[in-house]
């Protein structure tokens, strides 16, 4: 019987990304002994987590509030920070998934979003703004942040990633690295443990409680084209190779009902001629391309397909890179001109081996890009003449200054007409799926008949329910630790 097995660890955590910390500091503070078992190896650890710029949405009250708890700078004497609310942050989850969040899990994530940051800087992880991503800097030298995303850890993924580590080593939890789980050991309908691959052997793993943490199916071109269509076997992947879906796999295979929307993911606009544009881990997400709204994009054909001023790019920036994978080579250009380049993130426009044509006029452009020259010109002539002048340019607010072509740019619609003319070319980065296993608020995973697994627990990207078509920006990072710690407090 599993009771007279020597138990490995009172909890096992099956994947070392921010979800999975979350899950191990929560059962290390209730005095569980924890053991993490991670896929990659310690110098490729930390699954999507580290690749990400560490963004984190939360609520607060503005500038004030969230000094209780994020690094000092000397920049925030000049800086505005708008509130963002609980109904806020529902508001933008509904929208953005066109209403399919899930109203139970969406809940729990806006309450508890915030007191989980503040819990994790009283462990020892860093927050700060992040000024380089989320404002603008005005004429006067003044910041204003937008789009409700406002704090990230300091050093980004690496930084959270080194952070969790330091923090759960110090708690007394165990880490295996190159540890890769293949199936969960049941016994008397209840999980008690997972079999493991390590140098090419498998071994069996026991403990009261298995915690999967282990991501989505985006790294597994298989999957990707079953689920999401057969394009989508040739997006590039962001992140870690190590996420293949087959810890959701096993969960299914053992009963736990599906959860989610497996048809639709997070995916962005990535540089689409660098030449290691997959799971990069000395440039992680530097390969994003997420000043879009500010210029146009064109496809191979030199047309607009799509409204670049939606929205605030933390609320469109992960769907528009799945509507440049339909585009012809899966491919679109990302066009500037020389008034707009000095707005462009520098972590993104300015990183080495960025991909990028210049040019001195339009016309020289066109001739190096591999579109239809003719049709670009004339996209970026008829964009210029229908621009509403009664509006005035501003990148830190929805300022209406559309401009009246199809389709519409809404928003941030200023004429590419001053020389120097850049055009960064870019394709579709998968981030991770939004289909994982159904659970319930606390994170215990579900059987079809809404019956918890006994000893089964589930966080992060394998948590279905929350994200649909799209998401907001840093909502990913917040629902991993909101999650895992609920899960780590129950495993």
């Amino acid at each position: 019987m599993a009771d007279s097995r020597e138990l490995e660890a009172d909890v096992i955590v099956v994947g070392g990304g921010n979800a999975g910390f979350a899950a191990v500091h929560a059962a290390s503070e209730r005095g569980r002994k924890v053991l993490l078992l991670e896929a990659g190896p310690e110098d490729l650890a930390g699954g999507n987590s580290f690749y990400t710029a560490g963004a984190t949405r939360i609520t607060h009250s503005g500038l004030e509030d969230l000094q209780s708890f994020i690094v000092e700078d000397e920049r925030h004497s000049i800086t505005e920070v708008p509130p963002y609310t609980k109904e806020d942050y529902l508001g933008d989850l509904k929208k953005v998934t066109l209403g399919k969040t899930d109203p139970e899990l969406a809940a729990v994530l806006v309450d508890e979003a915030r007191p989980t940051v503040e819990w994790l800087t009283s462990l020892g992880l860093k927050y700060r703004l992040m000024y380089e991503r989320q404002a603008y800097e005005n004429p006067d030298g003044s910041y204003l942040f937008w789009g409700g995303l406002h704090v990230g850890n300091v050093d980004g993924g690496e930084g959270l990633i080194a952070d969790h580590t330091r923090v759960a080593l110090k708690n007394g939890a165990e880490i295996r690295y190159s540890h890769r789980v293949r199936r969960l050991i049941v016994e008397n309908d209840k999980v008690v443990g997972v079999v493991a691959e390590h140098d090419g052997t498998e071994v069996d793993l026991y403990a009261e409680s298995v915690v999967l943490t282990a991501g989505g199916f985006e790294s597994d071109p298989q999957l990707r084209a079953k689920y999401l269509g057969e394009r989508w076997a040739n997006a590039k992947v962001r992140g870690t190779p190590f996420n293949r879906g087959d810890l959701i796999e096993a969960a299914l295979d053992i009963g736990a009902a599906p959860g989610g929307d497996f048809s639709t993911c997070h995916s962005i606009q990535w540089d689409a001629e660098h030449p290691i544009n997959e799971s990069n881990s000395e440039l992680t997400n530097r390969l994003s391309r997420q000043g879009y709204p500010l210029g146009i994009l064109v496809n191979k054909n030199g047309e607009r397909f799509l409204d670049e001023g939606e929205d605030y790019r933390n609320l469109t920036y992960a769907k528009f890179g799945g509507v440049v994978l339909q585009q012809p080579e899966s491919r679109a250009y990302q066009v500037f001109d020389a008034e707009l380049r000095p707005n462009l993130s520098k972590a993104d426009y300015e990183m080495p081996g960025v991909s990028v044509y210049e040019a001195d006029t339009m016309e020289e452009l066109a001739a190096k890009l591999d579109l239809d020259q003719d049709a670009f010109l004339k996209t970026v002539k008829d964009y210029n003449a229908n621009i509403n002048e009664d509006a005035t340019y501003d990148p830190n607010i929805l300022d209406g200054r559309y401009s009246d072509v199809s389709p519409r740019k809404s928003n941030w619609a200023k004429a590419l007409d001053t020389g120097p003319f850049y055009a960064y070319p870019v394709t579709c980065g998968i981030t991770f799926t939004f289909g994982g296993v159904n659970t319930d608020v606390h994170g215990r995973v579900l059987n079809e008949q809404d019956e918890h697994i006994s000893g089964l627990y589930a966080a992060g990207e394998m948590l279905g329910g929350l994200f649909s078509n799209n998401y907001p920006g840093g909502s990913g990072l917040a629902a991993g630790m909101v999650f895992g710690r609920r899960a780590g407090n129950l495993a």
